[in-house]
């Protein structure tokens, strides 16, 4: 599985769409190991493009704070499971957490 994590500050960035880079780790989730893990600058804030980039990238879920319903779509749509509502923390905690179903889901932080 690969997952994707918006950072900003070097922990969530709370709106995916204004991070500074994507976290994206390779983990089994069976034996709850992370593989692999490169950071990439993400591309500039274009309407629909970080659903196809990150597509393109293998990504299967993307750990988010906010996300407004029409990129939740386009995430769908992308075959990209999201989750919304993490907290603001570093990716490998936000990670481990979430292969531990220890990952609280809180408010959605966009409101578009």
């Amino acid at each position: 599985m690969r997952i994707a994590i918006p950072v900003a500050n070097g922990a969530l960035s709370m709106h995916f769409g204004h991070c500074e880079k994507f976290v994206i780790m390779d983990v089994d989730i069976e034996t709850k190991a992370i593989k692999a893990e490169e950071s990439l600058q993400a591309p500039p804030h274009e309407p629909g493009l970080l659903p196809r980039w990150l597509a393109e990238k293998n990504v299967n879920l993307i750990i988010a704070g906010g996300m407004g319903q029409r990129a939740q779509s386009l995430f769908q749509e992308n075959n990209i499971q999201v989750f919304v509502g993490a907290p603001s923390k570093a990716p490998l905690e936000l990670v481990t957490d979430y292969m531990n179903n220890a990952l609280a889901t809180g408010e959605n932080f966009c409101d578009h």
